[in-house]
């Protein structure tokens, strides 16, 4: 070798070399660190359109909105604890439910959900033949939103319509995971296969699990809408329904043991979907009036029951 081909530089002081590295490292671990000590956090996306059509084929056979009634607060309860369970590790950013109205004017209805805690309602319009439109590009936008600015982790999907492709796509290319989950299909399928084939994982609720929260109504003899909570008389007040919600507690206490009562305190202010269709049966009975559209009673019997079973925990 020449001399010409030498190093004509001076060497390389490796103790600066080796701080530089060491510096690094240091960053690199304290990055690490902080990644590891973020909680995950899920967010669920629903299709009402996808979910009242569903259900109210698979529980009463008819997808018309008119001829049944959809517990949807209990229903939100439940995916909320399906997910639960799902993600033990994370926590829930919220729940966004998107339907149709007309001149996106909230119902009745669509106001008792809005009103619930954890849920944002997003409206897209409805058509003269009652179709929704605007809802895929609502959730589209929210999931890729809430993706690239890494507000959640994991997305519940539960929806069926090939359009929501695009929104799947687009949370995965910024690093989010999609889930999609549905309900039993009576024949067939009613998720599009290229939705399925995109998702990172699928579930599907089954008639069992849906048909607490599917009620027919009734037809009146005159051809009139059925009573809206389907009973008569005045309702309850909240302070009688949190009376009632106390004392089915202290019921389940004597007879279940606090062992299996304190076990749902992890999940408060939640209740297992089941154990929350249980309440509210219960409740119902001891109440001889219906609480299913009023969700301000039904946060009021949940209220009692967390007081008098974090009183005796």
């Amino acid at each position: 070798m020449n001399d010409d081909a030498r190093p004509t530089g001076p060497p390389p002081d490796l103790t600066a070399v080796l701080a530089g590295i060491e510096r690094t490292n240091e960053l690199l671990t304290r990055v690490l660190a902080e990644v590891a000590t973020t909680p995950s956090t899920h967010a669920v996306f629903v299709d009402a359109g996808y979910v009242y059509a569903a259900a109210g084929r698979l529980v009463v056979g008819t997808e018309d909105r008119r001829a049944f009634e959809l517990d949807a607060e209990g229903l939100i309860e439940a995916f909320i604890d399906k997910a639960r369970m799902i993600f033990p590790d994370s926590r829930l950013l919220r729940v966004y439910w998107y339907d149709g109205a007309r001149r996106r004017i909230h119902t009745a209805e669509q106001q008792r959900v809005a009103e619930l805690p954890d849920v944002k309602v997003r409206l897209g319009n409805l058509n003269a033949n009652n179709q929704q439109k605007g809802v895929d590009s609502l959730i589209r936008s929210d999931l890729e939103s809430l993706a690239r600015h890494r507000a959640i982790s994991d997305a519940v999907l539960i929806g069926g319509d090939e359009d929501l492709v695009s929104a799947v796509e687009a949370a995965q290319g910024y690093g989010a995971r999609v889930h999609l989950w549905g309900i039993e299909a009576v024949d067939g399928r009613n998720q599009a296969e290229p939705l399925l084939w995109e998702v990172d994982s699928q579930r599907t609720f089954d008639l069992e699990f849906c048909k607490p929260y599917v009620t027919r109504r009734a037809v009146a003899s005159d051809g009139a809408d059925p009573v809206a909570d389907g009973s008569g008389g005045v309702p309850p007040t909240r302070d009688e329904v949190r009376f009632i919600g106390a004392r089915v507690a202290a019921r389940w206490l004597a007879e279940r043991g606090a062992p299996w009562v304190t076990e749902l305190l992890p999940g408060h202010p939640y209740l297992p979907g089941a154990v929350d269709q249980e309440l509210l049966t219960a409740a119902e009975a001891l109440l001889r009036h219906s609480l299913r559209g009023h969700a301000d009673l039904r946060r009021a019997l949940r209220d009692g029951f967390w007081e008098h079973v974090r009183a005796q925990g």
